[in-house]
């Protein structure tokens, strides 16, 4: 499989047999022109929603007519099964910013977790629902979602063994929030991709988590 980083938090993961998948499309040029990532032009088979921000429902960018998942009651489409949670984009349940769906995907024998604007830290209820994952698309900026400690503590939670970072400060991010060198800061093991995109075997997961960092397109 191969996942590409779009931008803030939106990615394409792309099944062996084609089938594509992209996570919490973004409006380009959204609050005010913060949101400065380049349009999205690319089509999927499916498209998640984690909440109805416009940096992360924008699915009208995406063509090719795909599924749209806004809930996380689980399901299988084109023979990926996405499954997921409800939980919140603030510590104070929700009364700030609103709730939040988190989805998990099983694609070629990978399970990906996207964890949208995840605003608190994962309860062990809500662990277990989820399950354990092998790579977690994590926001780190803070703010507006968890921070570098809380992303630390949820993706050693859920035993991924793979982080990919998402939602934190660029230069095409005019959002108050952190770097992602503050996250790899607390992280003993991180590989710069240099690419937007990485491919993932389910053979070739390792035991040691490591944090692997794209680029965004």
């Amino acid at each position: 499989m191969k996942i590409t980083w779009l931008g803030h938090a939106s990615f394409l993961v792309e099944s062996k047999d084609g089938t594509r998948v992209v996570t919490d499309p973004y409006e380009a040029g959204s609050y005010d022109g913060a949101v400065g990532y380049s349009p999205i032009d690319t089509h999927a088979d499916v498209v998640t929603v984690s909440h109805e921000h416009a940096d992360h429902n924008a699915v009208d960018t995406v063509s090719g007519g795909p599924e749209v998942v806004r809930d996380p009651e689980k399901r299988t489409i084109k023979g990926i099964p996405i499954w997921g949670i409800t939980a919140f984009h603030d510590e104070s349940k929700g009364q700030e910013r609103g709730r939040i769906n988190i989805y998990v995907m099983e694609v070629d024998g990978v399970k990906v977790g996207h964890l949208g604007d995840l605003g608190h830290v994962l309860s062990e209820e809500e662990v277990t629902a989820l399950g354990t994952v092998d790579v977690l698309l994590a926001p780190v900026g803070g703010y507006y979602t968890i921070g570098p400690e809380e992303a630390k503590k949820t993706a050693e939670a859920l035993g991924a063994r793979i982080i990919i970072p998402m939602h934190y400060k660029t230069d095409a991010l005019g959002f108050p929030i952190q770097p992602v060198d503050d996250f790899l800061k607390l992280m003993e093991h991180v590989e710069r991709a240099d690419s937007t995109t990485v491919e993932i075997d389910a053979g070739d997961l390792e035991d040691t988590a490591k944090v692997v960092v794209l680029d965004y397109e």
